[in-house]
């Protein structure tokens, strides 16, 4: 639980787009859209400020190069991640917007290739 209290500190913007770019391909599709979603969120001035805080905590925890399982482990080394994304998506749901998913899919789209509609 400490590595979690602490992620929060860990976050920092230039530190999410170096793991996420770095990691795209090996985390997959579906991690990337959420932390992308979580991270334009955060970026909305409508998000309240315990959102964000949930937020940076779920991102932080992505970002920090030891975590429960290790990212490297092949199919099963962002699962952490991913239930950590999940979690902070589910508590801040309300202030994910179509305009956050438009911009988190153009950016999928840069590094995916391109994928059927907003969801």
């Amino acid at each position: 639980m400490m590595q979690v209290e602490n992620s929060a500190h860990a976050y920092s913007e230039g530190g999410f787009w170096q793991k996420l770019s770095a990691a795209a391909r090996l985390a997959g599709r579906d991690v990337v859209e959420r932390a992308l979603w979580l991270f334009y969120t955060a970026k909305s001035p409508l998000t309240p400020a315990w959102a964000r805080a949930t937020i940076y905590a779920a991102l932080g925890y992505f970002i920090l190069p030891v975590d429960a399982v290790p990212d490297m482990l092949p199919m099963v080394g962002y699962t952490d991640d991913l239930a950590m994304l999940v979690a902070a998506y589910s508590a801040v749901s309300e202030y994910i917007t179509r305009d956050t998913k438009a911009k988190a899919k153009e950016q999928l789209d840069r590094w995916f290739g391109p994928s059927p509609g907003i969801r």
